[in-house]
């Protein structure tokens, strides 16, 4: 395991590419749509999609653990581990909206080594790996330059915040100091952010395949990547993401129970 970050920011993006294709095959044709343990939504495409992934890296990668949404956990005791989602946005991929993306990261214990976002229905493609850069279909990219709250668009996928009523009442701070705020959700938002279309994505929760892939994306962007709570982590269980010029000022006002006010 001792591959050149270049070589495992190429597999990422091999990986995603692989898999996303696949679930591209299965977009708005006739799908049965089951629902998992935790009520979210599955289809034939996510599972045959992360498969293919899976036997990509069993074939070149044997030795690291892998980590996907559908398909579980395979060594789970390698150092090194790949973290797969072969569809994030299977509620947006179900209804034939092409904002979903597959997500692909590689993590060593909780440091991100790579990760790559691939959005098949939009032809849209990031990958990033620290000290490499964000790469958006083959050319750099960056957050934007805006400084404060008032010029900036703020994401986010639920603005409902159904578990979490802290979290709820710190979107709407946000929100309403925001120039424009949207629900574009699911990892579509924090493509927009890598890529200075817009500056805040949050999400109250989030799973360890929906983050690994993400945090090294908007790093390398020049963004900043925490959860919630304001730590650097793909696994917290959260995520705030946003250039650097707001990321103090969104974050005061995500805070959970804070009643300050933050002045531009």
């Amino acid at each position: 395991m001792t591959e050149s970050p270049a070589v495992l920011l190429a597999a990422v993006e091999q990986v995603a590419r692989l898999a996303g294709d696949i679930a591209l095959g299965y977009f708005r044709s006739q799908l049965v749509v089951e629902s998992k343990a935790d009520g979210s939504p599955v289809t034939i495409a996510d599972r045959n999609a992360e498969q293919v992934a899976r036997e990509w890296i069993e074939k070149r990668f044997p030795a690291d653990g892998i980590l996907g949404e559908e398909l579980g956990v395979t060594r789970p005791d390698a150092p090194r581990r790949w973290v797969l989602d072969p569809i994030d946005g299977t509620k947006t991929f179900i209804r034939g909206v092409p904002l979903w993306g597959t997500l692909v990261g590689l993590c060593e214990g909780e440091r991100v080594l790579a990760g790559a976002a691939y959005f098949p229905a939009v032809g849209e493609m990031l990958a990033a790996s620290p000290g490499e850069g964000c790469w958006w279909n083959g050319a750099r990219c960056r957050v934007s330059s805006r400084a404060t709250l008032v010029e900036a668009t703020v994401l986010t996928t639920d603005e409902r915040f159904a578990n979490d009523a802290g979290q709820r009442d710190g979107w709407l701070r946000l929100a309403r100091r925001a120039a424009v705020s949207r629900s574009w959700g699911d990892c579509y938002g924090y493509l927009l952010v890598s890529t200075g279309r817009a500056e805040v994505m949050v999400d109250g929760i989030l799973s360890p395949w929906d983050a690994a892939a993400l945090m090294p994306i908007i790093e390398e962007a020049g963004g900043v990547f925490t959860d919630w709570k304001g730590t650097r982590t793909a696994f917290g269980g959260s995520a705030v993401a946003t250039n650097q010029g707001v990321a103090a000022e969104s974050r005061l006002l995500l805070e959970t129970g804070t009643t300050r006010e933050v002045h531009a």
